[in-house]
This record gives C-alpha cells, sequence and structure tokens, in this order.
C-alpha cells in the first residue's frame, strides 16, 4: 500500500516516496559528478526543497526528527559549499 508522504491533501501526498527518493538521489549524483558552480546550483537547489519541507513540517516533528533533519540539510550545505569549490 502506498503512504503519502506528508498526511494531507497538499500536493506532496499524491507524490510516491521512492519515486521522490530517486529524484533526490539522482539529482545529488549528477551535482556531485558534475561539480563546480553547476553541481553547487543543483545542490542548493536541494537545500532549498529540504529547507522548505523542514519549514512547513516544523511543528508536526518531534524533537529527534527536527534534529535529523536539520542535520541533513546542513551535510547538505555542506557538500554543496565543498563542490563549489572544488
Amino acid at each position: 500500500m502506498r503512504r503519502p508522504l506528508l498526511p494531507g491533501s497538499g500536493p506532496l501526498a499524491r507524490v510516491s516516496p521512492v519515486l521522490a527518493f530517486l529524484v533526490v538521489a539522482v539529482v545529488f549524483a549528477i551535482a556531485v559528478v558534475v561539480g563546480g558552480l553547476a553541481g553547487a546550483l543543483l545542490l542548493a537547489l536541494l537545500a532549498v526543497g529540504v529547507a522548505v519541507l523542514l519549514a512547513t513540517t516544523w511543528a508536526r516533528l518531534s524533537p529527534p526528527a527536527r534534529l535529523a533533519r536539520a542535520l541533513i540539510l546542513a551535510v547538505l550545505v555542506a557538500v554543496a559549499i565543498g563542490v563549489a569549490l572544488r
């Protein structure tokens, strides 16, 4: 049975979690392989998406879930900076 990424009737409720994971993984891999400014911009785009999701779901998340997602965002930003400087 398919579960929505976020409960409710918003646009993400209709997105398959597997598809969302695959899209993010492919964009991340392309960004790291391409490197430079183009790769950093792709990673920054992913970081903005993570930040928006974190901001919109913050009230519903438990403190450990908030910490985990904030750490993921921080690592993604660090990787984007590393790719930009490469």
